[in-house]
Parts: structure tokens; C-alpha cells; sequence
């Protein structure tokens, strides 16, 4: 018999609120080989955006901690932006095939525009310290 671990599950419904209040919380236990967060589609697909290296220490830390429990790519946007962007379409993939975004974004229009691509493909976001409120973004403090 293989040694059964614990891990919670959350979710969040998506007709609630951005607050951290709104996850539902289960424990859930599993066998070492079902923990290893695969599903049926193999490992979970993070994708993380920064920007002028920000955001690289929690790369760096999903990497090692996380190695082969995730495929993670990157997307670095490092070069001078203005002020304010009118279209982000420039700067932001068009199309995104990921289980879960990760923004580390200084721009605030590029971490707007993401998150309303990310609602629209159904792409639960996570974006720490940010202000703006979009469906599918969670948004806890920092």
C-alpha cells in the first residue's frame, strides 16, 4: 500500500467576488504517485509574465521547487514602454494555452489587457498587489 498524503483543493466560484473570502477550501488525500499534480493532460501549464525582471526570484523558486511537478514557460517584455498603452496587442500573445497566468507586469495597461485575455479563454489569472478588478483574477495582497 502506497503512503497517502494530504494537499487542500480550492477554487473559486467565478460568479463571486476577487477576494481571497471567495475560495472553498477541501482536504483531499492521495497515494505519492497520484500527488505528483498531474492531470490528465500531464503536468499543470503555468505561464508567467514579467517585466524588467521582475517576477524572476518566483520563476526561479516554481523551478526548483516545483521541478517536474509544472511546464513552465515565460514571457519577458523588457523593453521602454509609454505611460499609458492604448493597445497592449503589441506587447501580449494573442493567443495563450495555459492551466493558470501568472502577472508579474510593472505596466498597468499590459496587466489590464492580460487579464481581460485571460477571462476570455477562461484562463484563471493570479496577479498580486494589482487593483484592477476582472472576472477569472485572483488579486491577493502583497
Amino acid at each position: 500500500m502506497m503512503p497517502r498524503t494530504g494537499h487542500r483543493i480550492c477554487t473559486r466560484p467565478r460568479d463571486r467576488g476577487l477576494g481571497m473570502n471567495d475560495l472553498k477550501c477541501e482536504a483531499r488525500s492521495s497515494s505519492d504517485k497520484e500527488d505528483q499534480s498531474k492531470h490528465a493532460d500531464g503536468p499543470q501549464r503555468i505561464l508567467v509574465f514579467h517585466q524588467n525582471g521582475r517576477g524572476e526570484s518566483k520563476i526561479q523558486g516554481i523551478r526548483t521547487f516545483g521541478e517536474g511537478l509544472f511546464k513552465l514557460e515565460t514571457v519577458s517584455i523588457d523593453v521602454p514602454l509609454p505611460p499609458l498603452l492604448d493597445d497592449a496587442s503589441e506587447y501580449l500573445p494573442s493567443d495563450i494555452q495555459a492551466d493558470l497566468v501568472l502577472d508579474f507586469l510593472r505596466h498597468p495597461d499590459l496587466s489590464q489587457d492580460l487579464a481581460v485575455l485571460c477571462r476570455n479563454k477562461g484562463i484563471p489569472m493570479v496577479a498580486s498587489g494589482k487593483k484592477y478588478h476582472v472576472e477569472g483574477t485572483i488579486t491577493p495582497l502583497t
